[in-house]
């Protein structure tokens, strides 16, 4: 299993100061920038031109998680934007396989996304065709929430198929992740943590950061 990869959610982050809260994490793998269109979740956060300016100011790569309807039409623009990776939901692609594969034409990593109660298995003949496969340990719509035990056997499922495919897929979660969690959550299999309000609620967030780091690769070492 790869290195734990530790990308902070700016939708904890001070809005009015972006571009300032970006360089707080400049020692993240990633920024998680969550994209809510009020349809697919029910929040509405920040969309297409507001991610391109993330982007031309962000000291690390962005991390797209689309909560959006119409997937298919919309997540193609964002790997159009330079986005280093583009997740979509299960839930929200016609043609995932299709979408994927655009994604990746266009030079992003693709992710897709699947929330607490969607199972993983309908999905394990794709893995080939993504980079990450994000596992939501919440229901997706909102930071803050606690971390649902009962996403870790979908994990360790995940991770049993995508070590004995032999692909290089990282598993991503997303929801809920603090120094106790990430534990878990990496004993499971995941090897890509996003944290919001664990990393900006801390008064250093770059040291936040370094201790989830930390706490995820102990973990992984003892699984």
């Amino acid at each position: 299993m790869s290195q734990c990869c530790i990308n902070p959610s700016i939708l904890s982050a001070d809005f009015v100061n972006l571009e300032a809260e970006l360089q707080r994490i400049s020692n993240a793998d990633a920024v998680h920038v969550d994209v809510m269109d009020n349809h697919f979740v029910p929040n509405l956060t920040l969309g297409l031109p507001v991610v391109e300016r993330i982007q031309a100011v962000s000291p690390v790569p962005l991390d797209a998680h689309l909560m959006i309807s119409d997937a298919d039409r919309w997540a193609p623009a964002y790997a159009d934007a330079g986005v280093a990776s583009v997740t979509f939901h299960a839930e929200a692609a016609m043609a995932p396989v299709k979408l994927a594969r655009e994604l990746r034409a266009r030079g992003a990593k693709a992710g897709m996304a699947l929330r607490p109660a969607t199972p993983v298995e309908p999905y394990l003949d794709m893995l080939t065709e993504l980079d990450m496969l994000l596992i939501m340990t919440v229901e997706p719509g909102f930071g803050g929430q606690s971390f649902l035990d009962i996403t870790l056997p979908k994990i360790r499922r995940a991770r049993a198929a995508i070590d004995g495919s032999g692909i290089g897929v990282a598993i991503q979660v997303d929801g809920g992740i603090t120094e106790e969690t990430i534990v878990r959550a990496a004993e499971a299999g995941a090897n890509v943590f996003v944290a919001g309000s664990a990393v900006y609620g801390h008064q250093d967030p770059a040291k936040a950061i370094d201790r989830l780091r930390a706490a995820g690769q102990a973990a992984a070492a003892n699984a």
